[in-house]
Formats: structure tokens, sequence, C-alpha cells
């Protein structure tokens, strides 16, 4: 009898244990471009055989989070569930005029600032329910920018676990120092997500942060 209680006992510690490691809510956020998207597609094809979201060079494609549940990302022998969320681009100021340079409609144009918008607000009401966030910057741009300081006043505040990734190393202009400068509290990861490079890293780090939850 005794020994039953044990071992029920051990088993509901390793259950759940085993638990807390899967659907680990994983969001990306960032400003508009940077490669939410681009970063969270490759992840999902990669391990799922299917993309998150469609990306865009006009800014602010993604105007509503989006998600994909029970993505399990393999690492060096290690396996990890996690519920990818891809949010909508945040930035301080959407002006519908931005976008008639791409050719829209001022009517679309209209309509897609007005959905950018929302989606930052969006954005922001989702942190609530993150355990880990991924803030994906340009690398070829200033970081400082680029970095909404309520996003980075939320995260302290929520003490949310966090990423910087650097993505488009691929490129010339890249300077992954320069992001590593503007953000010393954080863990920096240089990626290209168009090309796959140095995802290792990047997993590496995810998987590390996943222990802090």
């Amino acid at each position: 009898m005794v020994i039953k209680i044990v071992t029920n006992f051990f088993t509901r510690i390793f259950s759940n244990m085993f638990k807390s490691k899967k659907d680990i809510k994983l969001g990306f956020y960032g400003p508009p471009n940077a490669g939410k998207t681009s970063l969270a597609n490759r992840i999902c094809k990669d391990f799922t055989g299917e993309e998150i979201g469609t990306v865009s060079k006009i800014p602010h494609e993604t105007r509503h989070v989006q998600f994909k549940e029970k993505v399990e990302i393999e690492y060096k022998g290690k396996k990890m569930t996690f519920k990818m969320i891809d949010t909508p681009g945040i930035t301080t100021r959407i002006d519908y005029e931005n976008f008639l340079k791409y050719k829209l409609r001022k009517k679309e144009a209209k309509k897609r600032a007005k959905e950018a918008t929302q989606g930052v607000i969006e954005s922001i009401k989702w942190l609530d329910d993150m355990d880990i966030v991924v803030v994906v910057l340009d690398a070829t741009e200033n970081p400082y920018n680029q970095v909404n300081i309520t996003i980075i006043g939320n995260l302290v505040a929520r003490k949310i676990p966090v990423l910087i990734v650097a993505n488009k190393i691929d490129k010339t202009k890249a300077d992954v120092k320069k992001i590593e400068a503007a953000f010393p509290e954080y863990d920096v990861v240089g990626i290209s997500a168009k090309y796959g490079k140095n995802l290792e890293e990047f997993y590496e780090s995810v998987f590390k942060l996943s222990r802090k939850i």
C-alpha cells in the first residue's frame, strides 16, 4: 500500500514536470517587417510542414494575432512543444499615407492603417498569455528606432523571459553588435530567417529560457 502511494506520488510529480514542458507559449514581437512572421514560418515549416502566416514587403501584413498549436521542436535530442504566437508589428505611429507608397488605394490604405492600429493593441493584450517572448529586430536598422519602450516596459514588469533576435544577418549592412550594445541585459542571437542561418543557436537560447518558466 505504501509503495503504491509513493509510486503514485512520484508519477504525479513527473507527470506535472512533463506537462510543464508542453504548450510553452512562444510569442514573436517587434516592429513591422523585421521578420517575425518569416521566423515563425521557418520554424513551423521545419517542424510541422506548414506556415503560420503570409509575408509581404508592405508593412503590417500581419494585423491580427495568429498562432499554431502543438509545434514540437527537437534540438540535440531534446523535444519541447510550443504554441507559436505571431503578433502584429509594434510601432508608435501608423499613418495610412505610408501605405500609399506601395500603390494601395486610399480606401484600402486607411483600412490597413486602422487594422494595424488595432493589431498593436491586440499584441499588447496578448503579453499576459506569453511564457517566452522573442523580440525580432532588423539587424540592418538602428535598434533604438525599432523597439517600442512600452513593450520593453511591459516585458520587464511581467518578468517574461526575453530573447532578442537580430534578423537579416544575410545582408551586408547587418550589425548584430549594435543590437547587443543596445540591449546588454538580454541574450542576442543573430539569424537569417529567410535562409535559416544560425537557427541552432536560436533553438539553444529558447530551450535555455524555457527552464526559467
